[in-house]
């Protein structure tokens, strides 16, 4: 749109403002005494160090690493039989509404249990369960819990969920 007065420069420039230059200054330098806490900082830390790496090689920890595997093994056969039994439901079945939101709570919480978990990100076991798991998820938020899955993808699960079984079995 154009403008109803023209815009021109002016014929009179004015003056800038000068710049005024900032004093600097160096920071301060840390005072002697405060070398030897530091050192002693690091000492102390290379100590507790050598202690953590000194007890996980004798295997102090390994306890904690196979009830956290053994846990894992419980929770996923848990989770398997839950989705086995939620998918297997009649479609006219009053109570599938609930199975299906307890199937997602379930999957859920298993997710985030373990999806950090960088060991079992590896595992046969764990990949096909994130797999069968995503798929029923978004089946269910695309569809709603009442939608019956089609056989096709009913099928693919089922059958992510026998070799998840089977590499949890393996202990993979």
């Amino acid at each position: 749109m154009a403008s109803p007065t023209p815009v021109t420069p002016t014929s009179k420039l004015k003056p800038l403002l000068p710049i005024k230059a900032r004093a600097t200054q160096t920071p301060p330098s840390p005072p002697p005494h405060q070398q030897p806490l530091r050192r002693q900082f690091l000492c102390l830390a290379a100590a507790a160090a050598a202690t953590t790496t000194a007890s996980l090689a004798l295997g102090v920890v390994q306890s904690a690493f196979a009830a956290s595997d053994e846990e894992y093994v419980k929770e996923t056969a848990e989770v398997i039989n839950k989705v086995r039994s939620t998918i297997n439901m009649d479609k006219n079945d009053p109570n599938i509404a609930s199975a299906v939101a307890e199937l997602r709570e379930a999957s859920n919480s298993w997710v985030a249990k373990y999806r950090r978990e960088k060991a079992l990100l590896g595992r046969a076991s764990f990949r096909d369960m994130y797999s069968a798991l995503n798929a029923i998820s978004g089946h269910y938020i695309s569809f709603g819990p009442t939608a019956p899955i089609p056989a096709k993808r009913k099928a693919r699960i089922l059958e992510e969920m026998d070799t998840a079984e089977k590499a949890l079995s393996r202990g993979r």
